[in-house]
């Protein structure tokens, strides 16, 4: 096939193209610089300028392809109701594209949510809660069936290598400003997490084998402890880890405080079982022990 790949000079977007190339497939690569221009062309994938914001250029590229997979977003947190809007209009864009095609659309979401059953692995055929959360790019995606296009959605973890750690990285971030590594309370809730090699292999798997309307888990690890989180930043900053409560979440982590609350272990049992899907990377802790993230 020849896939449209918006995000794709982007951390998963950057293992996903080898990916799929590996795979036997074509690449159109998204991307609005020439920087990422050059970098796709390197890994052998064909160039699409174009933005989230420009309606036009994301049907353009979805019409030029067979399947499309969508990982661009924007992860500004201070104007995050705004991003989540822009996604959705960006999906809907392109399964107007394929429309009537039967085509695959794989969307992007995720597994850190208020799971339906408090303190039980999110599971695969789990709806997404009503939680109240704007992040619209599951149901958006699943808008796309009615169009006749072939919504697949990957839900994914917290996606790490020992280079770039995702959620993590704002975590690291705060740490070294406010010189303490903290969690909440006794830090037992948990953020499942994925190498970001297994996260690339599962959008393949996903494309190829994916039923219209499935969801899969990009979860390598069931569920990580914020404590352990924290410790392990706190060893690598030379910070010490500490303990904070509810109540003074919100002015230390500021808008991060909805996920560092999170008890979101999630299960890949039916990912697994279904796709033949077999996550084999390092844990998290391990990538953060290993982890090139700045230490002063």
């Amino acid at each position: 096939m020849r896939v449209f790949v918006t995000g794709a000079t982007g951390f998963i977007g950057s293992a996903l193209v080898p990916e799929l190339i590996n795979g036997g497939h074509k690449v159109l690569g998204m991307t609005r610089s020439e920087s990422g221009a050059a970098a796709l062309a390197n890994a052998g994938a064909d160039v699409h300028y174009g933005t989230l914001e420009d309606i036009e250029s994301l049907k353009a590229g979805a019409a030029q392809a067979d399947a499309v997979i969508h990982l661009a977003f924007n992860h500004d947190f201070s104007r995050f109701q705004a991003n989540c809007e822009e996604d959705g209009r960006a999906i809907a864009a392109m399964g107007e594209a394929l429309a009537g095609s039967g085509r695959p659309l794989v969307g992007t979401a995720g597994v850190l949510t208020r799971n339906p059953i408090p303190g039980q692995p999110y599971d695969e055929d789990d709806p997404k809660p009503d939680d109240g959360f704007p992040r619209l790019s599951e149901n958006a995606t699943f808008d796309t069936l009615g169009k006749g296009v072939r919504g697949i959605v990957v839900r994914l973890s917290q996606i790490h290598d020992s280079k770039k750690q995702g959620l993590v990285s704002f975590l690291i971030r705060i740490a070294l400003e406010k010189k303490v590594s903290a969690y909440v309370g006794d830090g037992s809730n948990r953020w499942a997490a994925a190498h970001v090699s297994d996260t690339a292999r599962l959008y393949r798997l996903a494309l190829e084998k994916g039923n219209a309307g499935s969801r899969w888990h990009a979860v390598g690890e069931q569920g990580v402890k914020a404590k352990d989180i924290a410790e392990v930043l706190g060893r690598r900053l030379n910070l010490p880890a500490v303990s904070i409560s509810p109540e003074e979440a919100s002015a230390h982590f500021g808008i991060l405080s909805h996920f560092v609350t999170l008890d979101s272990p999630a299960s890949n049992t039916k990912t697994r079982e279904r796709l033949g899907w077999e996550p084999t990377g390092p844990g998290l802790i391990a990538d953060l022990e290993q982890g090139t993230f700045a230490s002063s």
